[in-house]
């Protein structure tokens, strides 16, 4: 995975992680039937160094998935199961007293790994999410005054069921904020799911996630997210999702628009889906990609739009109906 630079022009093999990219998906399609898209954009937040929201109703793969993706990177991996009586240290970790040498020291929590699947996140209250704030953004945890960096990789993976609400706590803007992109999961076509019975009574799905083994070491990837900070991107382009986001702070269907981080990470996840395309610059249709997932929790509706019935997803393809995209 090499680079060579010409003039002001960046040119970068991105053959080899091309293949990569597609040897992943295969490994993928061994244990998840469909799902071609949440897989992709998994894979473009692995790539962009991103948090990433998994929402859609239970038994669509969200868990799975996200297993899954641990399991193809040769790197730690943890689960946490949050409940509303979970703690922050819980999560974080606690300054335990040893009595042989006298003084406290620190026993990290789960958070203290490479690759963290949160299961169903908003079931824990508020004090617990905002735990995650620090760790999220800066990747280290304060406690007792004492900061302690995590290991890179590090990348959170989150799942969410938005159609109970009972023993639920709504996730705060400023956490929703510090995920990359929010994935939405749908029901898997018919053919799809006939193939799913079809692989369930070959074979269980845990048996097939267990024959799966590492195929990404912690320093290929970190080559990866190198070749992808190095895509490039045309002014016309960064003008176009600099409008974009702009667009969301002056609609009036929205009373909260995204913010400037909105704009960098629809740039980062824009670059991490031309790689995955196979090409080392980026296209209007890797932007429109990139969108949706990347604005749809960095927004917010006004009661009465809600109340009409309309989404984030529809106020988006409103705003991208209206401006011009460059060729």
């Amino acid at each position: 995975m090499d680079a060579t630079e010409t003039g002001n022009d960046q040119h970068i093999a991105t053959d080899p992680l091309a293949q990569l990219a597609e040897q992943i998906q295969e490994q993928i399609s061994k244990v998840i039937v469909g799902q071609h898209s949440m897989t992709e954009l998994l894979l473009a937040g692995l790539l962009a160094d991103g948090h990433i929201l998994i929402e859609g109703v239970p038994g669509v793969a969200k868990t799975l998935a996200a297993k899954l993706m641990a399991k193809l990177i040769q790197a730690n991996f943890s689960r946490i199961q949050f409940t509303p009586d979970l703690m922050p240290s819980d999560v974080l970790g606690t300054n335990v007293f040893n009595p042989q040498s006298a003084s406290f020291q620190f026993k990290p929590g789960p958070v203290f790994s490479n690759i963290v699947l949160i299961d169903e996140i908003n079931r824990a209250p508020a004090k617990t999410q905002a735990a995650l704030f620090e760790v999220m953004e800066e990747r280290q945890v304060t406690v007792d005054g004492q900061t302690h960096k995590l290991p890179p990789p590090f990348m959170v993976i989150a799942t969410q069921n938005p159609i109970e609400h009972e023993g639920t706590y709504r996730l705060p803007e400023a956490q929703l904020d510090r995920f990359l992109m929010k994935i939405n999961v749908g029901y898997p076509g018919l053919e799809d799911e006939i193939t799913i019975l079809q692989r369930q009574n070959q074979q269980p799905i845990v048996k097939s996630l267990e024959e799966i083994k590492p195929i990404v070491s912690p320093e290929v990837l970190e080559n990866a997210r190198q070749m992808v900070r190095m895509v490039h991107v045309e002014p016309k382009l960064l003008e176009f999702i600099a409008k974009i986001v702009w667009e969301t702070r002056n609609d009036r269907a929205l009373y909260i628009g995204a913010s400037p981080r909105a704009s960098i990470a629809l740039l980062n996840v824009a670059k991490a889906l031309s790689v995955l395309h196979g090409r080392n610059f980026v296209i209007p249709e890797d932007i429109l990609q990139a969108t949706p997932p990347v604005l749809r929790h960095r927004i917010s509706l006004t009661p009465e739009k809600e109340m009409e019935g309309l989404t984030s997803d529809d106020v988006l393809k409103e705003i991208i109906a209206r401006i011009e995209i460059p060729r």
